[in-house]
């Protein structure tokens, strides 16, 4: 039956070496996991240069500064010598606390009840600086022992909420794995009627996420590797193993249940749902492999996480689920139900059916609706996350919150102009603009390193609407004469990444759908059907992303969902989610698609192979879609801004592509376009007959009642 089917069964007669191989890769990726943790960068990097950021550079190693800790010192009496003598105490002490450059304790807040201890920390990499800020605040936790009864001392500051970020971050990525696994498992002892069955994909789904630890530690010695890639790591890795030893697992019970033999239908089963899984991986890698054309080193690097978890999880299932299943072996019951399909009966059979009665009807409302569920994205408004992507129960937040309310402190959204020059002479260029209707003020301009000078231009309205983004562009076309200079700030990084991402975006987009034109057609003969498959997904992403803007830039469901209201999107979380959802939709399309071919080349007509591959793959897709949005909602519910967004992003496009697409536009289009569905031009028919990979022709077996 071919090489799938002879990898399942080695791997099924040598289980204890498969899964004594797997369970090294486990241990590497537990060991992996804290240097992984630790190299995770926090700020953008790209390949090409880039000015805003290149300008963030220079200033950030003018100041040679990781941060501050500041220490909000609340209820005392500034001016009181007992607190005076204790806050001068810490100060002192804070003041020999390693990587520590400077202490200033003079900020009193306007209401005269509270104030600042400002901790200015070294340039130095992550780990050290928040083991600085830990000692920092263990400091500041031994001040609140020192002041009268009744004071507070809340922590916060820039290094302190980076810190407490990453905390959080990793918090709710091991929050949502920890509590998705028991739900899915108890979902899969539902839909297989056992443990055993149940806890094969679960597993897998482990093992998966375990193993691709040390390949994403790996990409951090030569790349950027953000939050994000651990995040979509997960997952990804655990939607995916769990479908695919859901798949798995339920043809090889079905083979079972056909009357063959664990060793003949562990055989059958990898030589039809394995070749789907194949099929399926490669197809999700394609999809995520044009992440890899940004010049954007994050996204990079998230498309190479992808492409590893996609291809990780099909070697695992593959390969651990088949040593898994030998383990268990007589312990793996068949499936109960009896065979009602074979003849296209059954739920989803008669659903196939009445779409099939209404072809033309269901075709049009159905896209009508994903079109008008993508009406918001047309107002969708691109923005940088801020402090309002973090949850107000981080202290630290809190305190950036009182800086601004208490102590003047309010963040002023600014453009910097950076020029190699004095400072007299920046001033005299940047006096030309305080009359520029964007700009509120004119800050002077300070020396900020070896012949440079910066100038902060206060800008009337928010930091990164359309008026910041214009004036960003009058600047760099008007920059002090004859010397180098950049412009910077919040709007000038994001209309400088959003170019990137779109100058990028064409070779991504040619890479994708080039790659998954291939595969489709390699996998089913047609030219048709890749393109259809495409042009559905499409419809379905836009819809996701139209209810994205819905919920997080208008605030629609946002009580009841728990979600934060950032005003925008994060352009990473749309990439993100354009990439994902799109592979994640094509993932089904595979489970689809490739029990209708089975039919089809088995001499069914097109109506009739719909109709019992929807039965067929019906009750997996949707046991498999529930799976995915257990986990996916599970992230959804997370605290921090960015994991909200790719959770409840991934959620609504699984729903979607579950329900409205799979189960209504396909069979209504492939009703629609009948024999065409398989049609491709001569010479690809031919070139797929001679190279193409056909589905794999089982030998009858004879029909089994099963009690």
């Amino acid at each position: 039956m071919g090489f799938m089917a002879g990898l399942g069964g080695w791997c099924f007669r040598n289980r204890w070496w498969v899964l004594g191989a797997w369970l090294v890769a486990v241990i590497g990726g537990i060991l992996a996991a804290g240097p992984l943790l630790d190299a995770i960068s926090e700020t953008n990097s790209v390949r090409k240069k880039v000015e805003s950021i290149e300008a963030y550079d220079l200033i950030s190693t003018a100041e040679d500064s990781s941060g501050q800790v500041v220490g909000l010192v609340d209820a005392v009496d500034p001016k009181a010598e007992d607190v005076r003598a204790a806050v001068d105490a810490a100060a002192g002490r804070l003041r020999g606390v390693e990587h520590v450059r400077k202490v200033d304790a003079t900020a009193v807040s306007a209401d005269g009840r509270a104030l600042l201890v400002v901790a200015t920390l070294e340039k130095v990499d992550k780990p050290t600086r928040n083991a600085a800020v830990d000692k920092v605040e263990a400091e500041l936790d031994r001040l609140r022992g020192e002041l009268p009864a009744g004071a507070a001392v809340r922590v916060g500051g820039s290094a302190t909420i980076s810190r407490d970020a990453g905390r959080t971050l990793d918090g709710d990525r091991s929050r949502a794995e920890l509590l998705s696994l028991p739900l899915t498992l108890v979902v899969l002892v539902i839909v297989f009627g056992g443990l055993i069955a149940a806890g094969v994909p679960v597993l897998a789904a482990v093992v998966s996420v375990a193993a691709v630890f040390p390949v994403l530690y790996v990409f951090t010695t030569f790349t950027d590797v953000d939050s994000n890639a651990l995040t979509v790591a997960s997952l990804l890795g655990l939607g995916l193993s769990v479908d695919y030893g859901l798949l798995l697992v339920a043809r090889y019970r079905e083979e079972l249940a056909a009357g063959f033999d664990p060793g003949d239908a562990i055989g059958r089963a990898w030589a039809t749902a394995g070749r789907t899984i194949l099929f399926s991986a490669l197809t999700v890698a394609a999809a995520l492999a044009g992440l890899l054309a940004f010049s954007v080193r994050q996204l990079t690097a998230l498309g190479a996480a992808g492409v590893s978890i996609a291809l990780v999880a099909m070697l695992v299932s593959l390969t651990f689920t088949a040593a898994l299943i030998g383990l268990a072996r007589k312990r793996l019951k068949p499936a109960r139900r009896a065979r009602r399909d074979e003849a296209g009966r059954g739920f989803f059979a008669a659903l196939a059916a009445l779409v099939q009665r209404r072809a033309a009807l269901v075709a049009v409302v159905t896209a009508a609706l994903l079109l008008a569920a993508g009406l918001p994205l047309l107002s969708a408004t691109v923005k940088l996350p801020g402090l309002e992507g973090f949850p107000r129960s981080i202290e630290s937040v809190r305190v950036a919150d009182e800086l601004k309310t208490r102590f003047g402190r309010a963040f002023a959204p600014t453009l910097t102009v950076v020029a190699r020059t004095g400072a007299a002479e920046l001033d005299a260029y940047a006096a030309r603009w305080s009359g520029d209707p964007a700009v509120g003020k004119v800050q002077p301009a300070k020396p900020v390193g070896d012949g440079l000078a910066a100038v902060e231009l206060s800008l009337r309205g928010g930091a990164q609407d359309d008026a910041a983004q214009e004036l960003v562009l009058r600047l760099r076309a008007d920059r002090p004469a004859g010397v180098q200079s950049w412009v910077t700030g919040d709007a000038a990084v994001l209309v400088d990444l959003v170019d990137l991402i779109v100058d990028d975006l064409p070779l991504a987009l040619g890479i994708t759908l080039t790659a998954m034109l291939v595969l489709l057609f390699a996998m089913t003969g047609s030219l048709v059907v890749p393109v259809k498959a495409i042009l559905a997904n499409v419809v379905s992403l836009g819809a996701t992303l139209g209810v994205m803007v819905a919920v997080f830039e208008h605030g629609w469901l946002a009580g009841v969902l728990g979600t934060l209201t950032v005003g925008g999107l994060d352009p990473f979380v749309v990439v993100i989610l354009f990439a994902f959802a799109f592979a994640l939709s094509m993932d089904y399309e595979v489970f689809l698609l490739g029990r209708v071919k089975e039919y089809v080349d088995g001499g069914d007509d097109t109506d009739t192979a719909v109709r019992r591959g929807l039965q067929h793959t019906g009750r997996v897709i949707t046991s498999a879609a529930l799976l995915m949005v257990i986990v996916f909602g599970c992230f959804a519910a997370a605290q921090m801004g960015s994991i909200e967004q790719i959770g409840l992003g991934l959620t609504t496009a699984v729903l979607i592509d579950a329900t409205v697409v799979r189960c209504l536009l396909v069979p209504a289009t492939m009703t629609l376009l009948g024999r065409w569905n398989w049609w491709a031009p001569g010479p690809l028919r031919r070139l797929h007959q001679r190279v193409g990979l056909k589905e794999t022709t089982l030998p009858e077996r004879e029909p089994v009642t099963i009690a």
